[in-house]
């Protein structure tokens, strides 16, 4: 998801391509063309440039309408609803992780299986790879990127993951999941009660919220094909009984 716009022109676009098995599409106002994980310009008079992300949500539908009941759907075009259930069946096929990267990667990572599902983000220029099961065995991850404290948060019951800042008044927060779904968290230095979406809804942070970051849902293969320098969070070792 990212801003239709660069250099304060409105943009429309079409797919024309792959490159690296990635997306390629092109801007109708100037030709340039733009490679999808980057969002940047790889050539035409907008070359280097680079599209805006803005946040969204991936999450079920039942989620959605308990955050937003009165939320317009749009309607599929004629033909569309027809082919919804092998749209379906081919997403839940591309969850389950298993499958070759397709031909023309131009780079593979062997860390991990090519078409794991991973979560990415990218702090100041730092980026790391936060692979799906990992996030729903921990539900919620107090870490660092780009120098800057970090929140990432997985509703297990909706398999929804939420990202943020974790710094309210400049004092760092560590976080610890109130219930079991990590519907609801609370921070370990004052005790506040927040949902998982950044908003503290009781507690001395009560009415305040957190900086939201903005997640990518990526296979594996195309993460790490534009991302080379990008870290992988594991879930810490048990400590070990004494």
């Amino acid at each position: 998801m990212f801003r239709a716009e660069a250099q304060g022109k409105k943009l429309h676009f079409q797919t024309v391509g792959v490159i690296g098995a990635n997306e390629v599409f092109k801007d109708r106002e100037t030709g340039s063309r733009w490679q999808q994980s980057t969002l940047e310009a790889i050539s035409g008079p907008l070359k280097g440039q680079h599209l805006q992300l803005v946040p969204f949500l991936l999450t079920s539908w039942a989620e959605w309408r308990r955050l937003h009941p009165d939320t317009l759907v749009l309607k599929p075009l004629p033909g569309y609803s027809e082919r919804i259930p092998e749209e379906n069946r081919m997403i839940r096929a591309g969850l389950s992780g298993r499958g070759a990267a397709p031909d023309g990667v131009l780079r593979k990572d062997d860390r991990l299986p090519p078409k794991t599902m991973v979560l990415g983000l990218d702090v100041k220029g730092a980026n790391k790879a936060f692979p799906l099961a990992a996030l729903r065995e921990a539900r919620v991850i107090n870490d660092r990127l780009g120098g800057k404290p970090i929140l990432v948060v997985h509703q297990s019951g909706s398999d929804t993951t939420t990202a943020f800042l974790a710094l309210r008044n400049a004092k760092v927060l560590q976080f610890s999941p109130a219930n079991r779904d990590a519907t609801e968290l609370t921070d370990n230095e004052t005790h506040s009660r927040w949902d998982a979406y950044g908003n503290c809804i009781s507690g001395p942070l009560a009415g305040t919220h957190l900086d939201a970051l903005i997640l990518e849902p990526e296979y594996w293969f195309a993460w790490s094909e534009f991302h080379p320098k990008t870290a992988i969070y594991s879930a810490p070792a048990p400590h070990e009984a004494r």
